[in-house]
């Protein structure tokens, strides 16, 4: 059975499942740059939330695109 991940969007709180390819994660230096995001398939919105460890780890093993976001330098 292929994974699918269980989200809400905040805008029309409509429920849903998505698959790994309808999500992204960007991993950033910090908690504060650190999110998955999505477009709702119920409104369109484009949908961002902040990822801690766990969905880290849930979301990279189960094949969603990865973007590691490297700090700037001055």
């Amino acid at each position: 059975m292929p994974v699918r991940y269980r989200a809400a969007c905040p805008d029309c709180r409509a429920s849903f499942e998505l698959t790994p390819g309808a999500l992204r994660l960007a991993i950033g230096a910090s908690r504060r740059t650190t999110f998955y995001s999505f477009t709702c398939p119920e409104c369109g919105a484009a949908v961002r939330k902040p990822a801690g460890e766990r969905i880290v780890e849930l979301l990279s093993g189960g094949g969603v695109s990865t973007l590691r976001l490297h700090p700037t330098t001055s």
